[in-house]
Order: structure tokens, then C-alpha cells, then sequence
């Protein structure tokens, strides 16, 4: 049964920017809240590493945009050839296009990016991209490069333990689980430090829970833990 949880991690509850925790990110925050109120237009990059929530904010965005919001990841943009995107893109009614994990694309993938970003200009479209890394540092033609560093940039900035505590507490109160402090306390000193890594194992602890009839316990927190490892 614990083997089958493990393959069976359920997706973190649908992005938005309300239930995005925002610690010492609030300007961008409060961008991308003006974004999504059609109140600025400006094109923007976001970059952290893994888990640092960038996935989370374009999608909250594409999701809370007043005017339609359209999102698409690496493989999305990889597997449509320049011209098919382009094309697409033109079609749509949206007035943000969101590209995510742009540091994935492969060479004609971004080309069709550089181009559907210089469409974005001619159109009055505001494009948002998300990497890992800052655009100097972005594995990228140089010309998209170039593209990327002239939209404004924002750096996430990862979260300090007592805020990625609150995030733990706001997630298991959606989930119904009453869980002490100590356990919260053992999966951050613990715990992989990215966010979905920790909202996983609390899923993970949810669902041996719910499963076994038992009690979200400091035990049964290690035992999941442990069987991860397995």
C-alpha cells in the first residue's frame, strides 16, 4: 500500500495568487495581481530555482487574468513547431502569453519563443516567461536572450522556515488534517527545503493517514519520510 501512495502524489490544490505565500516577494506579487487586473502591461520574467513557486504564479495568473491569460510550459512549446505557435498564438482573444520553464527549449523551440515574443510587441500582448535561472545566465540564442533581459525581471526569493510553516498550516487546513507542531517543526529540519517537495510529503501524510486510519503523528511522519527513500 505505502508503494502505491508513493507512485500516487495527489497535485497541490490549483494555483492562485491568494494562496500564493509571498514573504519577501510582494512587489512581485503585487505586479502580478496588477497583471491579472489588466492595470499593467509590462513584460515580465520570472526566475528561481526549482520549488521556488514560478510554475505556481503563471498558472495563478493564467487563471485570475481578467483579460484571458494563456499558459504554456517547455514541452508544450517544444513539441509545436515556430510557425504552428505563432499561428495559434495570433488566434487566441488572450492578452498575456505565459511561457514557462524557458530554459528547457530546445534551438527551434526557441525561435518560435523569440518570435511569438516580437508578435506579443506588434500586438499590444504582454509575454511572461519563468527560468531557472537569470537571463544572462539562461541557456538561450542569443537574440531570445536579449529579448528576455529587456523585460522586466524578478528574482523569487525563497522563503524563510516560519513562512514555509504557515504554508504547511494553510495547506493542511485545507485539507482538514489537524497536525501538531512538532511535525511540522521534523519536515522542515528534515525535509527537502523546496516547497512541493514539502507539500508533497504532507499529501503523502494525508493520504497514510486516511488510508491506515491513524493519527498524523511525528511516527508516521517518519515512516513516510523513510519509505520515500525506499
Amino acid at each position: 500500500m505505502m508503494r502505491q501512495l508513493l507512485l500516487d502524489i495527489r497535485p497541490i490544490a490549483s494555483p492562485s495568487l491568494n494562496n500564493f505565500i509571498a514573504g519577501a516577494n510582494r512587489e512581485l506579487l503585487n505586479h502580478l495581481r496588477a497583471m491579472a487586473a489588466d492595470q499593467t502591461a509590462t513584460a515580465t520574467y520570472l526566475w528561481g530555482e526549482s520549488g521556488s513557486g514560478r510554475t505556481h504564479l503563471l498558472r495563478a495568473l493564467a487563471a485570475q487574468a481578467k483579460a484571458r491569460g494563456l499558459y504554456l510550459d517547455a514541452e508544450q512549446i517544444n513539441n509545436t513547431p515556430a510557425d504552428t505557435l505563432i499561428a495559434a498564438l495570433d488566434a487566441t482573444h488572450a492578452k498575456l502569453w505565459l511561457f514557462d520553464d524557458v530554459h528547457l527549449l530546445e534551438p527551434m523551440a526557441q525561435i518560435g519563443l523569440f518570435r511569438a515574443i516580437n508578435l506579443a510587441a506588434a500586438r499590444g500582448i504582454t509575454p511572461v516567461a519563468a527560468g531557472n535561472g537569470a537571463p544572462r545566465d539562461l541557456p538561450l540564442r542569443e537574440d531570445l536572450r536579449t529579448r528576455i533581459g529587456q523585460m522586466l525581471a524578478f528574482c523569487i526569493q525563497p522563503l524563510h522556515d516560519e513562512e514555509r510553516k504557515e504554508l504547511l498550516h494553510a495547506h493542511a487546513g485545507a485539507r482538514g488534517m489537524k497536525v501538531d507542531a512538532e511535525v511540522f517543526d521534523y519536515l522542515l529540519r528534515h525535509g527537502r527545503r523546496d516547497i512541493r517537495s514539502l507539500l508533497g510529503i504532507l499529501d503523502l501524510l494525508d493520504e497514510h493517514s486516511l488510508t491506515r486510519q491513524r493519527p498524523v503523528t511525528l511516527p508516521l511522519l517518519r515512516e513516510v519520510m523513510q519509505a520515500r527513500l525506499i
